[in-house]
């Protein structure tokens, strides 16, 4: 069983900058597919990025495309998730997700499909 740990949260001023790091343990497995999603209070859970597959193909939520960047380091079993010019409206938990590769866009954004997750890191953006 694949268990996900999440660092590198915390508060930020809006405009900064942070990193995320998911770090996978047990009996992984690739190629599949891992994901960042993140929850706002009072908010669904909604897809933030994802790397999937032996080349490591991408996957960005329009809201992020542009200021964030997913990578992984296959040798650490880690997964990255680099913030960059970040919004109040960023504040939430953010989650990391392993699950398989899918075959739609669609499918890489729903979080019914992922299987494994990690506990959350917050981030907090002040204005």
């Amino acid at each position: 069983q694949v268990q996900l740990v999440e660092s590198g949260g915390g508060l930020v001023q809006a405009g900064g900058s942070l990193r995320l790091s998911c770090t996978a343990s047990g009996r992984t497995s690739s190629p599949g597919t891992m994901a960042w999603f993140r929850q706002a209070p009072g908010k669904e859970r909604e897809f933030v990025a994802a790397i999937s597959g032996t080349v490591g193909n991408l996957h960005y939520a329009d809201s992020v495309k542009g200021r964030f960047t997913i990578s992984r380091d296959n040798a650490k079993n880690t997964v990255y998730l680099f913030l960059n010019t970040l919004k109040p409206e960023d504040t939430a938990v953010y989650y990391c997700a392993a699950g398989r590769l899918f075959a739609s866009q669609r499918a890489y954004r729903t979080s019914a499909n992922y299987n494994t997750w990690g506990q959350g890191t917050q981030v907090t953006v002040s204005s």
